[in-house]
C-alpha cells in the first residue's frame, strides 16, 4: 500500500462511522458490559478524525526495530507528537531511528531506565512477542498510557494479566490491531452487519508470501536477536505475526471469541535451522457452527494477503487496499407439495452440478468507496493520541487484544498437540 501523508481528517467519516461490531461486542462475549453499537460507531469516527493539538505529547519507544520505526513514522504524522526516548538492546537501531525522526532521540540499553524517566507521556512497545507482556505490564505500572503491538501476549495467562492491569491502572491501552481503524474495512463491515450479504457463516483468510522471512545477519551471534520470528522462545510464528490480524477481523465479524481451534503446520521448504513453521493452516470454530480458516505459506505468494467473508446473500473481499462486495445469484427453492387428494406426479430431478454455478466470481464486483483510504497504522496511532488526550477508551482495547491472543495462542497449542483445542473466554 502507498503510504499517505498525514491529512487534517477523514472526509469519508460518513462511511467510516459505521454500525460495526467492535470491542464492545467482544466484551459482551467475554462477559463484560457492552455499549450500544451506535455509540461505539460515533466513538470510532471521533477517534479516527481527531487532529487537535492540546499539548506536546512526549513518546517513549521500547523496541526500535523495523516495526518500531514504522510506528514512529505514523506517530510523527500526528500533530504535536515528539519521540523523546527509546530503548533497545541492539545499538545500530538508535541511529536508524534518528534518521526516521530527523533529530537525535535519547538512548537507553535497558527499558527500565526509559520507564524511570519523568519526561515521557506515553509508552509505545514494539518488541518481540515473547517480551510483550513484560514490557506492557511494566509500562502500565509506570503510570502511563501504553500502545502495545500485537499479538498482545505470548500466553493466554499473560493476556489476562494485561487485561487486569489495564483495569487496575485505569490507563489508556491500545493494541496494534490497526485494521480496526482502516476506513474501507470499517465501512465494509458496517454494511455486513446491516445484512448486505446475509448471515456470515465462514471467513476464509490468506497471507501468502514468496520469501524466506529471514533477514541478513552481520554476525552469527545476532541470529536469534534479528531473526527472532523464526524461534519459539520469542515467536509464535506465522499464526501470530500474520494470522493475528485476520483472526481479529474474524472475531469482529462474528461478534464473539472463538470456542475451539484446529491447526497444523510444517517446515516444507526453508530448512535453514528455523524452528517456526514456514506454512500453517488454522480452523477456528465460533458459536453456531461458524468457521474461520486461515492459511499462510512462504514459498508462493498466490492469493497474497486477503480475507473473504461468506454470507448467505453474498461475499465480501477485504485486502490491504480495498473492499469489494459480490452477490449470490437467486437461490433455487424447493417446489411446495399441493395439499389435498390430488395425485402427486413423480419428481424429475436434474444433475446437481452446473458449471454456471460452480465457477469463481467473474467481474469487478461492487467496490467500497472511501475518499481517503488512509494507511490503517496512521489512523490507529492518531486514534491512540486522541484517546490519550481525552481519556476515551480505544476501539482496539485490551479486550480486542485478548480475543486475538485467545485465537493465536490456542491455535499454536493445537498445532503442537495435533488435536482440536477448546477455547474458554473466561
Amino acid at each position: 500500500m502507498d503510504r499517505r501523508s498525514f491529512t487534517q481528517g477523514l472526509s469519508a467519516l460518513a462511511l467510516v462511522s459505521s454500525a460495526s461490531l467492535s470491542s464492545s461486542a467482544l466484551q459482551t462475549a467475554a462477559g463484560a458490559a457492552a455499549a450500544p453499537a451506535a455509540a461505539d460507531d460515533t466513538r470510532a469516527a471521533r477517534q479516527i478524525a481527531h487532529t487537535t493539538i492540546n499539548t506536546p505529547l512526549r513518546l517513549g519507544l521500547i523496541g526500535a526495530g523495523s516495526r518500531g520505526q514504522e510506528l514512529v513514522r505514523s506517530f510523527l504524522r500526528v500533530p504535536g507528537v515528539r519521540i523523546t526516548a527509546t530503548a533497545d538492546v541492539y545499538p545500530p537501531r538508535f541511529e536508524q531511528l534518528d534518521k526516521v525522526c530527523g533529530y537525535q532521540v535519547a538512548r537507553h540499553a535497558d527499558y527500565r531506565a526509559l520507564l524511570d524517566r519523568k519526561d515521557l507521556d506515553v509508552i509505545v512497545i514494539a518488541t518481540p512477542l515473547g517480551l510483550h507482556a513484560e514490557h506492557v505490564l511494566a509500562a502500565l505500572k509506570s503510570g502511563r498510557p501504553v500502545y502495545g503491538e500485537k499479538t498482545m501476549a505470548y500466553t493466554i495467562a499473560q493476556a489476562r494479566e494485561i487485561v487486569a492491569a489495564v483495569a487496575a491502572s485505569k490507563q489508556v491501552f491500545q493494541v496494534g490491531h490497526q485494521y480496526r481503524y482502516s476506513p474501507w474495512i470499517r465501512a465494509a463491515l458496517a454494511r455486513v452487519q446491516a445484512g448486505e450479504i446475509g448471515d456470515v457463516t465462514h471467513v476464509l483468510a490468506y497471507w501468502n508470501r514468496n520469501n524466506s522471512w529471514r533477514r541478513p545477519v552481520p554476525d552469527p551471534s545476532l541470529e536469534r536477536l534479528i531473526n527472532w520470528r523464526l524461534y519459539h522462545k520469542w515467536s509464535l510464528g506465522l499464526i501470530a505475526e500474520l494470522g493475528s490480524h485476520h483472526m481479529d477481523i474474524a472475531n469482529w465479524t462474528m461478534g464473539s471469541y472463538p470456542v475451539a481451534v484446529q491447526a497444523s503446520g510444517s517446515i516444507c521448504y526453508y530448512r535453514d535451522g528455523r524452528e517456526t513453521d514456514d506454512n500453517v493452516q488454522v480452523i477456528l470454530s465460533y458459536p453456531g457452527g461458524r468457521r474461520m480458516v486461515f492459511t499462510s505459506m512462504t514459498d508462493n505468494a498466490k492469493q497474497g494477503d486477503q480475507l473473504w467473508l461468506y454470507g448467505t446473500k453474498g461475499s465480501l473481499n477485504l485486502t490491504l487496499q480495498d473492499a469489494t462486495f459480490f452477490y449470490e445469484p437467486r437461490k433455487v427453492t424447493a417446489v411446495k407439495e399441493e395439499k389435498g387428494d390430488k395425485k402427486q406426479e413423480p419428481v424429475v430431478t436434474s444433475a446437481s452440478y452446473s458449471p454456471a454455478n460452480e465457477m469463481p466470481y467473474r467481474g469487478p464486483g461492487k467496490s467500497v468507496e472511501v475518499k481517503d483510504p488512509e494507511d490503517p497504522t496512521t489512523a490507529a496511532t492518531r486514534a491512540f493520541v486522541y484517546c490519550v488526550r481525552t481519556g476515551e477508551r480505544p476501539i482496539a482495547d485490551e479486550h480486542v487484544g485478548l480475543g486475538s491472543a485467545l485465537a493465536v495462542v490456542s491455535a499454536n497449542e493445537a498445532r503442537v498437540a495435533k488435536r482440536e483445542v477448546e477455547i474458554s473466554a473466561v
